[in-house]
């Protein structure tokens, strides 16, 4: 039982992430919200017991295939007292194009109690597919439609995009085993108080028909997303209530990025654009404590 609600919990944000979507399926053109830099802490709990850390992380813009990418990290990790039961130590990259219009590869490492995956999807936009892989055993391809994200560059379009009140909104995102065209209801906006501080916020409601798991499994099981209003799109708060009990994650620490990381030219210059083929590797670097 404990390993089921853990896996639930530090899995929640990246499984959610596909029903986030928006009406256009291209982001707009204004300056991005987030840069360089930009780290979000989040606390994980479960019907009010602590249960851990999720960073979401922006690095330096980097080359890849030619041009430029984003590069977005997410780590999860259980705290001391779950860890005695299953401890978790996770890490998804993904790299997307610039200006954030599509996926490009997506990774995660999954280390939980004994269960180990290294997962890699890679975006083939020539032919249009995902094609994922688990230890370097490869399952055959799925077909994608143009400007599909994966589940973690999802979250940064998403701050991209306007949002308007009682709208229905879509986007098509891949994990690389299937491609699904995610929804979300838009179902209005409030002020909400997280760690001591207040945000005025929109509310979101994910579709779940989607998702499997706990969720397929979960009699009215119900979702609840807040993101900040302003030009931020700050994901603050998600909610969820399924089969095994209520789970929360909550925005404890913003860490705003700076433009000059990615180059002297700001935001978008690249004089001190990192230079790799297909991302770094991964299993060499560590997750922070909390």
């Amino acid at each position: 039982m404990v390993s089921k609600v853990i896996r639930f919990l530090v899995f929640a944000i990246p499984a959610l992430a596909p029903a986030m979507g928006w009406c256009d399926f291209a982001p707009s053109a204004r300056e991005a919200p987030f840069k360089p830099g930009e780290k979000l802490t989040y606390e994980l709990s479960w019907e009010f017991l602590p249960a851990g850390t999720a960073r979401l992380e922006v690095s330096p813009v980097e080359e890849y295939g030619g041009g430029t990418a984003h590069h977005f990290v997410m780590t999860v990790e259980t705290n001391a007292v779950i860890d005695r039961f299953y401890m978790v130590r996770d890490r998804l990259e993904s790299y997307t194009d610039r200006p954030m219009k599509r996926s490009l590869l997506y990774r995660k490492k999954q280390r939980e109690g004994r269960h180990r995956r290294d997962i890699e999807v890679t975006f083939d936009w020539g032919r249009l597919q995902a094609e994922y892989s688990n230890f370097g055993k490869k399952q055959k391809p799925v077909a994608v439609v143009d400007g599909t994200f994966d589940p973690l560059s999802m979250l940064y379009a998403f701050r991209l995009m306007p949002l308007a009140e009682s709208t229905v909104v879509e986007i098509p995102v891949s994990d690389g085993k299937k491609s699904v065209m995610a929804r979300v209801r838009v179902v209005g906006r409030e002020r909400i108080g997280v760690n001591g501080r207040e945000y005025g916020a929109y509310v979101l409601e994910p579709d779940l028909k989607d998702l499997g798991g706990v969720f397929r499994k979960s009699k009215g099981a119900k979702v609840r997303i807040w993101v900040t209003d302003d030009e931020r799109r700050l994901p603050v708060k998600l909610t969820s209530r399924v089969a095994v009990g209520s789970f929360v994650a909550e925005l404890r620490e913003v860490r705003h990025g700076s433009p000059e990381i990615a180059g002297k030219g700001g935001a978008s210059g690249d004089s001190h654009v990192m230079r790799r083929g297909r991302g770094p590797d991964i299993a060499a670097e560590s997750a922070e404590s909390p």
